[in-house]
């Protein structure tokens, strides 16, 4: 902190940046060139930002509320902390207006400029951190897949215009990974979703089921939860097939890197089902050689 109380730029990028080693996913790998690293670590600072507001995770302090401009008695308010974030958004997108306010967004400016991107990718985060707010239950899976449309599918797409191969069926391929891997994290982190009062398992299948949401609190799932748990983990592997054919449609270092989005992805719903579908404990998580073979598996266009 400097003498003011007030965090110092550089230490509010890294306090967001540094979170990317803990991602289900990798999100800017080594084997990358340096160019595509630097632009997707832009890109991740601010969807890392936009999540950590809108799920409450921002460091204390309310420096990042201070960089965007809210004052500190409305620093809790996290819709206005995403308006902010969505003004701030718009300065990116305009040359002629003034700077952005939060590092993170200065970051991003050039990565904009640089690979031509959209806005839209940006604002569908936003939205979906301000669903988040709004909506805790979703009653169908058509409404996990629309939420999953905001909060999980732009990361795809910003990959592919950053690394300049978007495509409409790339973006296809793309948005089915994306919104897999979405799924897959809700499965796994569905006791700490309890906890925030989220729940992302559609009604109907939890009445299909016959599972409560008080079967969502026990410490160790039940069986109506387990098969609860396994019908959303195959519609996860379902939407993986469809999205893998986009990893034979690049080639090179991007290869490598979609290619360990959709074995991350298996992986983990392998993971969930050596667990016995019991999510309940802590989330199932991969182990490094069950991922370097779902990547094999993947590279060679199998599984």
């Amino acid at each position: 902190m400097t003498a003011a109380g007030r965090a110092h730029p550089g230490d509010l990028e890294r306090a967001t940046l540094d979170k990317a080693a803990a991602e289900n996913f990798p999100v800017a790998p080594f084997f990358l060139p340096r160019a595509w690293r630097d632009d997707l670590m832009a890109v991740y600072g601010f969807a890392r930002l936009a999540d950590d507001i809108g799920d409450g995770d921002l460091a204390p302090g309310g420096t990042d509320a201070r960089a965007l401009g809210v004052p500190d008695g409305e620093a809790g308010d996290r819709l206005i902390l995403l308006d902010a974030l969505e003004a701030d958004l718009h300065r990116v997108f305009d040359p002629t207006g003034p700077a952005p306010r939060h590092p993170l967004l200065l970051r991003l400016e050039p990565t904009v400029r640089r690979r031509a991107l959209t806005p839209e990718p940006f604002l569908g985060l936003i939205a979906a951190n301000r669903q988040d707010q709004l909506v805790t239950r979703y009653e169908t899976y058509d409404d996990l897949l629309a939420y999953c449309e905001l909060s999980a599918n732009p990361v795809g797409r910003l990959v592919l215009a950053v690394t300049g191969t978007a495509t409409p069926e790339r973006i296809r391929r793309s948005d089915a990974i994306c919104t897999a891997l979405q799924i897959v994290e809700h499965l796994q982190d569905v006791a700490e979703d309890l906890g925030r009062d989220r729940i992302y398992l559609p009604a109907a299948d939890m009445k299909r089921f016959h599972v409560q949401e008080a079967d969502l609190a026990a410490p160790t799932a039940g069986a109506s939860v387990r098969a609860l748990v396994a019908f959303q983990a195959q519609r996860a592997l379902d939407l993986l097939d469809e999205g893998a054919p986009l990893v034979g449609s690049v080639r090179g270092r991007l290869r490598l890197l979609l290619a360990g989005f959709v074995a991350g992805g298996r992986a983990a719903v392998r993971a969930i089902a050596d667990a016995g579908h019991d999510v309940l404990p802590g989330p199932p998580k991969p182990g490094t050689l069950r991922l370097l073979r779902e990547a094999g598996t993947t590279l060679r266009g199998k599984g």
